[in-house]
């Protein structure tokens, strides 16, 4: 055991003497010593319901021969983090989740890990840090939401408050109904209802092998939800009796099924981000041609919102993750998981219980929710939503309009300075212009509440949260801040968005590029001291997960 380095012989007298402060007894001290790791917070409603999760991975630690110990982790919320100056953070946060997973795990000597998690950068986060650990670990994520109900109607956040700042906007909303939805939408505690990045991320863990079956879709505060945590305990000490690290069960087969199932869901543009910086973790390389050539052969079988009109609650009711993969059984690849299966069986044991949330036999497209662009606005790629995305905005010519900000941007979009036809480019908000490559939630919201998603596009070195629907473009890369070709644009020039054909153009030659950037300078950094600042200097660009060097 890891743990026998701070346990183990006459020279460890001092170690075991601060052991036994915690409270343990001299027969526990044989025995494995398992973390969890709990992002628990007061401050953000998918961790709010932690504290009783802790209470049954704890009881099955102890069951299953280990002894528990808990210990805190930073979480931000990116709903209430959006639109200000918070978000700069949210990004950020990931790197910092995963080095002090590390310095306590390392310093500890801990032999496994409990990962309790929800929201959008701390699992990812978290995985980082076990695949840099390589120590036995399952992850448990802590739920979705229930819906809201107000008027009859079942609502969540997105659709019902972000979106409905731009119907209120547009006069399409009175300030009573306002407040109303504020009352109703998000009930309790759980990530948010729809299939944005927190939800997406748990799904990904899933059929990645890293949590027990059903965890991703069982509802924050269901039993359902504490046997998983409990049954979790138990497994992780059997991973160290075993000795099988992360690495074993992250392996790059594990990766593919996660991006198929990512496609065939229609998740969150965020995993783009996500899933290339937990494999470097891993030392797998995950280049953005990858998930495109698979996007390319996947069928997109559901459409939670944003997309459609179902909910987490619908696709656990459904079957969950086992139901999809067993949608997807013959385009899996053969993975180990933490609960001892593989992944292939999990997947032949699946059953689709509601055959209109998940459409194994009629899917929504043909194609994955994903695709990747690239072209001279975006030589090393972007990132859309394609399944977010109406047909008739699949291909798209409008003329930029150009903002070095998301304040300035959204302050055009709420003045109804933005037309039809524009192509609205926010830019200097990549990994180091942000710096944090902030979410645009706001203004995309803004857009669909004043109905404007079916005449306006949005392109971005920024990203998106998993929210956003319509023909909203991000991650492109190089960013601004480094002279990516996003930063030679100019009011009125011609901007091409092909989805199908994966392009992204601006009409202008490679000559005029270079002259508008020849005579370009960069910014001064808009964070100039403490955390922020030291990130912006390491960060990398988001083609590569946005990883720091």
């Amino acid at each position: 055991m890891r743990s026998n380095e701070i346990k183990k012989g006459v020279v460890r007298a001092p170690n075991r003497c601060l052991i036994y402060a915690t409270g343990i007894s001299s027969s526990q001290m044989g025995k494995p010593f398992i973390g969890i790791a709990s992002s628990y917070s007061d401050l953000v409603p998918g961790h709010i319901g932690m504290r009783d999760i802790e209470r049954h991975a704890e009881r099955g630690i102890a069951a299953g021969g280990g002894v528990p110990f808990v210990f805190g982790l930073p979480a931000i919320c990116d709903g209430i983090a959006m639109g200000h100056a918070g978000m700069h953070y949210s990004l950020a946060s990931r790197e910092l989740i995963a080095d002090s997973i590390e310095c306590v795990a390392r310093a500890h000597c801990l032999d496994g890990l409990i990962l309790l998690t929800n929201c959008d950068k701390i699992t990812p986060g978290m995985l980082m840090a076990v695949a840099r650990l390589n120590i036995p670990a399952i992850v448990v994520t802590a739920g979705p939401m229930y819906t809201g109900t107000y008027q009859n109607k079942r609502r969540s956040l997105v659709r019902d408050t972000f979106e409905a700042v731009g119907r209120f906007q547009a006069g399409k909303m009175s300030e009573s109904e306002l407040t109303g939805l504020e009352m109703a939408a998000c009930p309790g505690a759980g990530s948010c209802q729809g299939l944005y990045t927190a939800n997406t991320m748990a799904c990904l863990t899933e059929a990645m092998g890293m949590s027990l079956p059903g965890c991703a879709t069982a509802l924050a505060v269901s039993a359902n939800k504490r046997r998983i945590a409990y049954d979790s305990g138990v497994s992780v000490v059997e991973l160290v009796r075993k000795n099988i690290p992360a690495r074993r069960i992250m392996t790059l087969n594990a990766f593919k099924n996660a991006i198929v199932v990512d496609m065939a869901l229609g998740g969150s543009s965020n995993t783009i981000l996500h899933l290339p910086a937990i494999a470097n973790e891993a030392g797998i390389e995950l280049p953005l041609e990858l998930f495109d050539k698979i996007s390319r052969t996947t069928p997109h079988i559901t459409l939670l919102e944003p997309a459609g009109d179902h909910f987490m609650e619908d696709l656990d009711r459904a079957g969950g993750i086992g139901a999809v993969l067993s949608a997807l059984k013959t385009r899996l690849v053969p993975s180990i998981t933490v609960g001892g299966g593989n992944i292939i069986e999990i997947a032949k044991q699946g059953v689709i219980l509601d055959k209109d949330v998940i459409r194994a036999h009629k899917p929504y497209h043909k194609e994955g929710g994903i695709a990747i662009l690239s072209g001279n606005l975006a030589p090393d790629g972007c990132v859309v939503k394609q399944a977010a995305v109406k047909e008739n905005m699949k291909v798209f010519t409008g003329r930029a309009r150009v903002f070095d900000s998301e304040e300035e941007a959204m302050k055009a979009i709420m003045d109804k300075k933005i037309k039809k036809g524009d192509v609205i480019i926010i830019r200097y908000e990549g990994p180091k212009g942000g710096p944090g490559m902030r979410e645009m939630l706001s203004p995309t919201s803004a857009l669909q509440g004043m109905g404007l998603s079916d005449s306006v596009a949005l392109i971005t070195d920024g990203r998106f949260s998993g929210g956003t629907r319509g023909p909203c473009i991000g991650h492109v890369s190089p960013e601004a801040a480094v002279g990516g070709p996003i930063a030679a644009l100019r009011d009125g020039d011609v901007i091409t968005i092909d989805i199908p054909a994966r392009k992204l153009n601006v009409r202008l030659t490679q000559t005029d590029i270079q002259m508008r950037l020849s005579k370009w300078t960069a910014p001064q950094p808009k964070i100039k001291t403490g955390y922020l600042s030291r990130y912006a200097k390491l960060v990398t660009s988001a083609n590569t997960g946005a990883i720091v060097k």
